[in-house]
């Protein structure tokens, strides 16, 4: 009986332990993933213009509140990542295991202000984003809501 309540004891410690030292590398992996998910939109085009690439920038820093230095590190980090990406899927289960359904619906408009920062949407940018915004189980009037937000004006 005693052992059993110490092995509680020290399991329940073990495990507060563990979430708070994995904190911080669950949120580096969530920034990452989002990151990466932008840079994928960016590039979905075949072209990755200077003002997706600024918009990526500021998005990241504005959205997580970094500084200037640990955005343009993040968004490198992630450029890295996506340059190799096979699959939306690991990246995409991060998010939608791990975020509730407001969190994951401001990713998706992030992803549509990407698709929108050189001024038009591409069919190849639109898709992309339909796409992750189906792997993240967001609904489609919310996320039409989303991309009509993001639209900007005269587009």
């Amino acid at each position: 009986m005693i052992r059993r309540l110490i092995s509680q004891v020290v399991a329940s410690i073990t495990v507060t332990a563990t979430t708070e030292a994995d904190t911080p590398s669950r949120e580096d992996a969530l920034r990452l993933a989002t990151a990466v998910l932008m840079i994928d939109v960016a590039r979905a085009d075949h072209v990755f213009e200077d003002t997706e690439f600024d918009r990526v920038l500021e998005l990241v820093q504005t959205h997580f509140d970094l500084s200037p230095e640990q955005a343009a590190d993040l968004v490198n980090d992630a450029d890295g990542k996506a340059e190799d990406l096979v699959s939306l899927h690991d990246f995409t289960q991060l998010l939608h295991h791990n975020l509730d359904q407001a969190d994951k619906a401001k990713i998706v408009g992030l992803l549509w202000q990407i698709a929108y920062a050189d001024g038009r949407l591409d069919k190849y940018e639109d898709s992309l984003v339909l796409k992750i915004s189906d792997l993240l189980h967001v609904s489609r009037g919310r996320v039409m809501r989303l991309k009509d937000d993001a639209r900007p004006t005269g587009a």
